[in-house]
């Protein structure tokens, strides 16, 4: 090669933004070139295009349905340009794009025409990343994602969607990013049906090989009230499967998403991060009962294990703890002698017991729907049945616990919940879940975080694998302004947990009191995609839109949530008064409803937290009157007391002395 030729070959890294039209052929002619030439003009107007160009920092290589931008800045580069042209495309619905990037080695060289190009493998792959994703969609390779995970405003928008197989048999590791604004939050269709197949996926690659995930397990009793028993007979023997330390357990609030779901295997294995997962079905008749179990490999769709028994009722704990050691063999996973008597327990002989106790979870899980009341009735039966059934008063510790926190319960009920929690453990020492009850029963009720920390840490180190531990953790860890250990185990219970609805309400609270409200609109966004009608999303992320002066979007989303909770009247009030006299009085409307609700509701005798007139007050403009409620709120054991340091909602108050003494009578141990 001469010395010529070598000086015009010269290799560089290039961060490359590759767009096409998805579609593109089935059009007319002159819709092509009109599409093609309304693309380009939104391309060349952005910001970061023009910044690159004027610098002499920005390649383009033309395409027949799109193109490639390289830019010679940052990694940064091309995602910015992208989420530009994504904001201007959301004016063109007609214009169905999608967009690769990624950083690799360029290099310019002469085409056959004799003019300027560019080639290497940071524009194929670019291309690649592209091909994989659908119109709408934002795909980056690892290597930019990893570049802005570094940078807070990028992190809540990567989202990690696994690896594919692509031409020439290269794997990419894919990240999708999107936010409520921007990008396509669905799954790239290759990821799922027969086109996942096609693509090869390989799930190994992005989950550890010792993971699992318990599907709802198929009711297959003729009576089909039995439900509650095949949903007991699941999450029991996930529960076992969870106090396995080597291996990553997915908690049942999250596999329950995929009840009678006809997604292929393989996807649902992605969604929740899992290298395998166990189907099931149960049939119960009389005092018989049969459970079918097989263990599949998710990434090739092969069976590892299968088992069915046919046994009597009073047998179920055996067959339960045989399914998890039978797993654990399956993974290879490494057991010690506590987690092998862990799995192998049995809480009570009493089969009339265990049967009450799983209609009170089944109900438990309603949180406040109707059927809930009868959770305390269940538990309680149980106990008269078996007083040494010590998971049933772990139930009853949380039935009392969980609502005297959020204010739902009054403040009576505390006694009750330290007094289930106090005998079950004395029963058993080993209930993870009992660890949480009293972590709730030590910092809400008796003010002495040590204690609750101490029960947190217990319960983390008994059972690695169940979320709800370290999202309250991580909640509680919040309240005293620890909000990068609150995020690390707020993200530590998303992985666990990913589809439960309160983990990923709780992350936002989190980074709303931690005052980043970017990270807290885009986790609330991706709630709401998640679960479109859940009330107390919509409220949070309105709360972060007024701080954002997002005043349009808040009343949006607070409509919304008074929809959803029964409140339509009071939702078409705030409309109609945000229309005429704008944010401030349709915020002051509606507070003045609220309180007028909760004098009612005071008045009829109920419960009625000091904190809600604190915030209804505050929304109306009466400081006076919310400092009056302010010291009943800080005295009243539940979570609104100790948000008191870092809630940005309290701000108005802040400035004055008084908040301060006030804030200071709330001590802790």
């Amino acid at each position: 090669m001469s010395t010529e030729i070598k000086k015009e070959i010269k290799l560089e890294i290039g961060h490359v933004l590759f767009i096409d039209i998805v579609g593109y052929t089935k059009l007319l002619i002159n819709e092509q070139l009109e599409h093609l030439e309304k693309l380009r003009e939104i391309a060349r107007a952005t910001e970061t295009f023009r910044a690159a160009q004027s610098a002499g920092r920005l390649m383009r290589l033309p395409t027949g349905d799109g193109g490639a931008l390289v830019f010679r800045t940052s990694p940064e580069a091309p995602v910015k340009c992208a989420v530009e042209i994504a904001r201007e495309l959301k004016k063109h619905p007609e214009l169905r794009v999608r967009m690769g990037i990624h950083s690799g080695p360029i290099k310019e060289v002469a085409d056959l025409s004799e003019q300027g190009n560019i080639a290497g493998a940071g524009v194929n792959i670019a291309q690649r990343v592209m091909d994989c994703g659908d119109a709408g969609h934002i795909l980056l390779s690892k290597r930019v994602a990893d570049d802005l995970e570094q940078y807070a405003q990028w992190r809540p928008l990567l989202h990690s969607v696994g690896e594919f197989e692509v031409k020439h048999g290269l794997r990419l590791t894919l990240f999708n990013l999107f936010s409520n604004e921007i990008g396509n939050p669905a799954p790239p269709k290759k990821l799922t049906g027969d086109a996942a197949r096609e693509a090869k996926i390989d799930i190994a690659a992005v989950a550890p090989r010792k993971s699992i995930a318990v599907l709802p397990f198929e009711n297959l009793s003729e009576d089909k009230a039995n439900a509650y028993f095949a949903d007991g007979i699941q999450e029991e023997i996930l529960t076992r499967l969870s106090r396995i330390a080597d291996l990553k357990v997915i908690s049942r609030t999250s596999t329950q998403r995929f009840k009678n779901t006809t997604e292929p295997i393989h996807g649902i294995a992605n969604q929740l991060g899992v290298a395998n997962i166990l189907e099931g079905s149960v049939r119960k008749a009389g005092d018989k009962v049969r459970v079918h179990v097989q263990l599949i490999d998710a990434e090739n769709d092969a069976h590892l294990w299968a088992e069915r028994y046919d046994r009597q009722l009073d047998d179920i704990f055996a067959v339960e703890s045989d399914i998890a050691e039978k797993i654990a063999d399956a993974l290879q996973a490494k057991l010690t002698g506590a987690e092998r008597r862990a799995i192998a327990a049995q809480p009570t002989k009493n089969t009339e017991a265990h049967d009450l106790y799983l209609k009170g979870k089944h109900h438990w899980r309603n949180f406040y729907a109707p059927g809930y009341e009868r959770v305390r009735e269940y538990f309680e039966q149980a106990i008269a049945l078996d007083a040494s059934y010590a998971p049933a008063y772990v139930g009853l510790s949380l039935y009392h616990s969980w609502a005297s926190a959020n204010g739902i319960f009054a403040p009576e009920h505390w006694p009750l919940a330290e007094e289930a929690v106090q005998k079950a453990l004395e029963l058993d020492d080993t209930l993870v879940e009992a660890y949480n009850a009293l972590a709730a029963v030590e910092i809400y009720y008796k003010r002495n975080w040590t204690a609750a920390e101490c029960a947190f840490r217990r319960g983390i180190e008994l059972d690695p694998n169940l979320g709800d531990i370290p999202a309250h953790y991580g909640l509680c860890l919040s309240y005293f302004g620890r909000f990068e250990e609150a995020i690390a185990q707020q993200n530590q219970a998303m992985e666990l947990d990913p589809f439960f609805p309160g983990n990923n309400l709780h992350f936002g609270t989190i980074l709303f009191f931690s005052r980043d409200y970017d990270r807290a609109a885009a986790q609330l966004a991706k709630t709401l995609e998640l679960f479109p009608n859940y009330a107390a999303a919509h409220e949070s992320f309105g709360n972060v839109c007024a701080k954002k002066g997002m005043k349009h979007e808040a009343i949006t989303q607070w409509t919304a949530a008074l929809n959803l909770s029964g409140q339509a009247e009071h939702a078409r009030m705030l409309e109609q008064v945000f229309a005429k006299a704008g944010f401030e009085a349709a915020v002051r409307a509606l507070a003045e409803r609220q309180l007028t609700d909760l004098d009612r509701k005071r008045s009829s005798g109920a419960y009625v937290p000091a904190a809600h007139y604190v915030f209804a007050h505050l929304r109306a403009g009466n400081f006076e009157e919310a400092f009056t409620w302010l010291p009943k709120m800080v005295a009243e054991p539940n979570w609104f007391a100790l948000q008191l340091r870092v809630n940005p909602s309290l701000d108005p108050l802040r400035s004055d002395p008084r908040f301060d003494k006030i804030a200071a009578s709330l001590a802790l141990k």
